[in-house]
Formats: structure tokens, sequence, C-alpha cells
């Protein structure tokens, strides 16, 4: 008996490569080496991008002015020169203020450390019944300071700080040229940016270019308006006091306290305090309880009421953005991310569409409700008094409830 002969063509595996495996390969190696390449030119290109970053939101919080002149005739080149002149002497007026007011207190605490410290000593012993001896902290005091450094020394840490201050400023420059080209250039540049786009395109990035421009311009708004209650009432209170320098410290806390994020705050007390320790340390603790407690008015009166009509952040949010850009970018990253974050949400709700949320116990905020009958007493108030008709009851955006009287839905 004979067996069948086997078919022989399905036996043998094909091997032939697949036509589209090279282009594939091809494809993720390409990729991969312009990932690398990217990489690699972010790194050597990070301080240029920074200053870029830097200079954007900074032509951005120009914009408004630069724009407010133009309508009144002038040439866009003269008005950003004008906001970017005057805002130039304002930082250098606060630069030179504060410089030479913490430069020379400075000085004058180490040289009078030693004196300090026993009438902090007195303090604690004579008023507080502690016993503190502080002649070990005196004498270290007195002849810690060590040798003086050589002369080799001395030219290369000169050497150093010259590096530094050339580097921060051809930095500075830099930024300052881009913001100028930006903001005086800003129709064109963003003709040339939207006639590469299709129409629809075109809209989105001019819409998002002025919320941009509108959250960076009320960022500024909230804190510079908070700076300069801050100013004038810590001067007022440091005036009273009879603190020395009172308003060069009051301009110190309201700017330091406002425009460095999270931190600026401590940072801001830390001078007040020690200049009044100059005088006695009950007028040292005086100033401390004072700061302390105008920084509680701030954060839960002040603050919340600017911030609700210029950037709406929640805190939480905030702190953690602010975290985030110190991280990724440094100090700058960290005095830029509240109007990054407030860009970045308004775009998010901007685009998108905003959903009726089910009322449970999880989601219900009695304060809310607090707050929408306030709301609508207010309105029918305004209605009453100038005699129109009432209005509707007061509802949250995107709600969906519809009124007695609306006809129903059709499915």
């Amino acid at each position: 008996m004979t067996d069948a002969p086997s078919d022989q063509s399905g036996s043998t595996p094909d091997r032939t490569i697949p036509p589209w495996f090279s282009r594939a390969v091809a494809l993720v190696a390409g990729w991969i080496i312009l990932l690398v390449a990217l990489g690699w030119a972010v790194l050597r290109l990070r301080s240029l991008l920074i200053m870029v970053v830097v200079a954007f939101f900074l032509s951005l919080a120009m914009e408004p002015a630069v724009d407010a002149l133009s309508r009144r005739g002038w040439r866009r080149g003269a008005a950003t020169g004008l906001v970017l002149g005057v805002t130039l002497l304002i930082v250098l007026a606060f630069l030179a203020a504060a410089g030479s007011l913490v430069v020379g207190q400075t000085q004058d605490l180490l040289d009078h450390a030693p004196r300090y410290v026993r009438e902090a000593e007195r303090f604690v012993n004579d008023d507080l019944g502690i016993h503190w001896n502080a002649d070990p902290l005196v004498r270290k005091l007195r002849h810690g300071r060590g040798p003086l450094p050589s002369n080799d020394q001395l030219v290369s840490s000169a050497f150093d700080a010259v590096f530094i201050v050339g580097r921060a400023l051809l930095e500075i420059v830099t930024v300052l040229i881009f913001a100028f080209y930006m903001t005086a250039d800003g129709p064109r540049m963003r003709r040339a940016i939207c006639s590469r786009l299709p129409r629809k395109r075109q809209e989105v990035v001019l819409d998002t270019w002025e919320i941009a421009i509108d959250k960076t311009g009320g960022y500024l708004y909230s804190r510079g308006i908070q700076a300069i209650v801050s100013a004038v009432v810590t001067s007022l209170f440091l005036f009273a006091m009879g603190v020395p320098y009172a308003l060069a410290l009051g301009l110190w806390v309201g700017v330091i306290s406002q425009f460095i994020p999270t931190v600026g705050t401590y940072i801001a007390m830390v001078l007040p305090v020690l200049v009044a320790l100059k005088s006695s340390p009950v007028e040292a603790l005086w100033v401390l309880l004072f700061l302390v407690a105008y920084q509680q008015f701030e954060n839960y009166v002040l603050g919340p009421k600017l911030a609700r009509r210029s950037m709406n952040v929640h805190p939480a949010l905030a702190i953690g953005t602010v975290f985030a850009g110190g991280l990724l970018l440094g100090g700058v990253g960290a005095i830029l991310a509240l109007p990054a974050t407030a860009v970045i949400q308004a775009v998010i709700s901007a685009y998108t569409t905003e959903r009726e949320v089910i009322e449970a116990p999880l989601t219900h905020d009695p304060a809310l409700d607090r707050e929408i009958e306030k709301a609508q007493a207010k309105a029918d108030a305004t209605a009453d008094a100038s005699g129109d008709e009432p209005r509707r009851p007061f509802r949250r955006r995107g709600s969906q409830s519809k009124r007695a009287d609306a006809p129903p839905a059709t499915r």
C-alpha cells in the first residue's frame, strides 16, 4: 500500500522578510536619531530657550500697554521702547534702593553682631525668664572671622565675580532684545505664524494668544496691586514703630513677597525683623507679628478677591506648579509657573465643554450655596432699584437646569 504524496508546498515555512519590515526599522531608527539629536540640542541651548520663554512672557505683559499707545497714534516700536524703558527704570530703582539697604544692613549686622547678641541675651533672661549664656557665641563672633584671603584668592574671586556679572548682564540684554522685537513686531509675527496654518488653526492660535495676554496681564495686575498695598501698609507700620528705612523696607516687603512665589513672603520678613532687632528684640517681635498677621489678611481677604478677577488658580495647584517650575527651570520657572498655569487652565476651559454635575453628598458644598443665594439676592436688589423685570434665577456656568415654564426638550 503506497502512501499518498504529501503536499510539499505548505511544509516549508516562508522565510521571506516582509517588504514593510525594512521601512519600519528605518523609520524607528530615524525617529531615535532625531530624538537624540533634539535632546542634545535642547541641552546645549537650554539657556537660550529659557531666555526666549522669559522674553515671550515679558512681551505678553507689555502687549496691553503697547496696544493702548498704538491706538493713540504711537508707532509700535516707540511704544514698546517707552513701556520697556519705564519698566527698566522701576526695576533699577528698586534694585538700587534694596541693594544699598541690604548691603548696609548686612555690614552693620556683622560689625555690631556681638552687641545685638548681648541685647537679645538680656531680653531672654530678664523679660522671658530663660537663663541663656551667650558668652560662647559672642567670643565666636569676635574671633571667628579667620585670616584674610591671599592676593591670588582675591584675584580669582574678582575674576569669578566679573564673569558671573558679565554673563548675567548678557542674558538680561538678550531677553530685553527678544522681548522688544516680540512686542514691537507682534502683529507681523502673528501674521507670519498664521499664514502657514489653515483658517481653523489660525483662530485657535489667535484665541490662545489673546488668552495668554489677558492672563499674564491679570497676574501682573493682581500682584502689582498686592505689592502696592503691602508696601504702603508695611511702610506705615514701620514708620509708626520708629524702625529706620521704613519706606525702603516696605518696598522690599511688597515686591519680594509678591513676585517671588511661595518662599518670597518668608524672605521678605527677614530684613525688617533684623533691622528692628537693632533697636530692641521687643520691636523685632512686634514687626514679625505684624508681618505674619498681614500675610494672613492677604491670603484670606485681599488675595482671593483680586485673584477672582484676574487669575483663578487653586492654591494647591499654584503651590504644585511653582515647585514644578522651580525644579524644571530654576528660579525663572518658579516665577513663570503661575501665569503659565493660568494660561493653560484658561485654554482648557475655553476649548472643553463644562458638564452638569450630579448632585451628591461628595459634590455638595454649603458655602457654594450661600454664594449663590447672595448673588441672587444682590441681583434681585439691583432689579428692584432699577425697576426692571426680575432676573432669572442665578445658575452656575454650564448648568443644564431648566425653567419651570420652558418647553420639554425633544428627544
